[in-house]
């Protein structure tokens, strides 16, 4: 079954709001294993609006599923990685200025970077993931920097679920089979939510994580959290 791993950037940006520490991150992060999510996600970027590099700090002693990282990797981000040692880490191609992922990697020119940074994280027992699109040609890069995982960059995808849903999900289909013949392991994440998520794991039957947060968090202002994870994990049920 596909793991569902929990981005709680968004109860950060919540607390910052008003300073302080409500809503708790660190208890929200306990209850959404204990609720039955698989994984925790944070993508801490430079300014720190959302989650804070002390909040990392702070979560990597919390989580006991898989704690996920995600980020561009500059100086300070591999310092931070280095040193809380996740389960996994997602290297994402963000601008400092980018309000949330918005592409994924071109990893033709990139090759060289995104497999010395690849070999760095393997030397700490760290698993890899690539943030990608839908490019067989990019993906088939992807595989060549040695990466465990690519992360499909799934905007796309949510962005014309409403129209075609076969259509939507055609390329990404096409995607997930080469790159599992390539050796890689498929984790998908981007506004996948209530009404696309499970269209698009009966789909890719062989997905093994997805990382849902700003959807996820919204709906729990109405279901609440428990019962919100619960439907999020009910999509993924082959």
């Amino acid at each position: 079954m596909t793991r569902l791993s929990v981005n709680i950037n968004k109860i950060a940006t919540l607390r910052n709001a008003r300073g302080g520490n409500l809503p708790d991150l660190l208890q929200v992060a306990k209850d959404c294993e204990r609720f039955g999510a698989e994984g925790i996600t944070v993508h801490p970027r430079p300014d720190e609006r959302h989650i804070r590099y002390a909040d990392v700090y702070n979560l990597k002693p919390i989580v006991k599923t898989e704690f996920n990282i995600e980020g561009n990797p500059e100086k300070k981000f591999v310092d931070l990685v280095e040193k809380v040692t996740p389960t996994q880490v997602t290297l994402v191609p963000d601008a400092h200025d980018a309000i949330t992922s918005n592409a994924g990697w071109n990893c033709i020119e990139n090759q060289f970077f995104l497999t010395e940074m690849t070999q760095h994280f393997h030397s700490f027992g760290i698993r890899v993931s690539i943030f990608v699109g839908t490019e067989l040609e990019n993906i088939e890069y992807a595989a060549k920097t040695g990466t465990d995982r690519i992360e499909l960059y799934t905007e796309p995808y949510a962005a014309n679920f409403e129209k075609n849903p076969q259509k939507a999900v055609e390329s990404f289909v096409k995607a997930a089979e080469f790159a599992v013949k390539l050796g890689l392991k498929i984790n998908a994440g981007h506004d996948l939510n209530l009404q696309n998520l499970a269209f698009f794991s009966q789909n890719i039957p062989f997905l093994s994580e997805v990382s849902i947060g700003h959807a996820l968090i919204s709906d729990a202002l109405y279901l609440g959290l428990e019962k919100t994870i619960a439907e999020y994990k009910n999509c993924l049920k082959k």
